[in-house]
């Protein structure tokens, strides 16, 4: 049987961690292995703990998620960051993806799709709440400084990559992908894997930021 995933909690709501403890340790393939009430504590307890899965609330005291992140994200870059929010428009959000986060949800988010989450992030797969990325990063490319569109830096990408990477940015699953053009979910697993080895991206996430940031993706074009 496989090793439970290991995750660490970091709130400044000793409540809400209580309760995101428990639903992770009710979890056959899950354990808490850490709690945190700041962001420098994050940092302190993932440095120490090495979790597979980090549960980063944005807004708290001495250190935000965002710095917390980009820390964790360099010195601990196995693990994974899922920004937890209130605020489906929140730019904070859109700087945690900078930062390196590998995806985000509300906080109002069902349990169950909680624990999918956790496990698809932990795997890599997925950028989370499609619907939600849509919106916010459409949102924040559209009033970002302008850069000139379909960047040399995506000149190494084939067309048929480059239309693989704009429907990520549109929100597309795996399986929407394969749909959308008619391949096999491992023919599109293939692609992607393309796509993080030539734009040099750790995740979906990064590759999201990436077609905007280049123009291949507008905001007009992004909703």
């Amino acid at each position: 049987m496989a090793e439970p995933l290991r995750l660490v909690i970091a709130d400044d709501q000793a409540l809400l961690r209580g309760s995101f403890r428990m639903l992770v340790d009710n979890e056959a393939d899950m354990t808490v292995v850490g709690e945190a009430a700041t962001g420098a504590e994050a940092v302190e307890v993932v440095q120490a703990t090495r979790p597979d899965v980090v549960l980063m609330d944005v807004r708290m005291p001495t250190m935000d998620g965002i710095e917390a992140t980009r820390l964790i994200t360099e010195r601990a870059p196995s693990s994974r960051v899922l920004i937890l929010t209130m605020f489906d428009l929140d730019s904070h959000v859109f700087g945690a993806l900078r930062a390196g986060a590998a995806g985000f949800l509300l906080k109002d988010t069902r349990p169950a799709d909680l624990c999918t989450a956790i496990r698809v992030v932990a795997n890599g797969e997925a950028l989370l709440a499609p619907a939600v990325t849509r919106r916010l990063i459409a949102e924040f490319a559209r009033t970002a400084e302008p850069r000139p569109p379909l960047g040399r830096e995506l000149d190494v990408l084939t067309p048929r990559e480059a239309e693989v990477l704009t429907l990520i940015a549109h929100g597309l699953s795996n399986t929407e992908l394969a749909g959308r053009l008619h391949l096999s979910p491992a023919t599109v697993k293939t692609y992607i894997g393309r796509l993080l080895t030539k734009l040099g991206a750790r995740d979906r996430a990064q590759l999201v930021i990436i077609a905007y940031e280049s123009g291949l993706v507008t905001a007009s074009r992004g909703r």
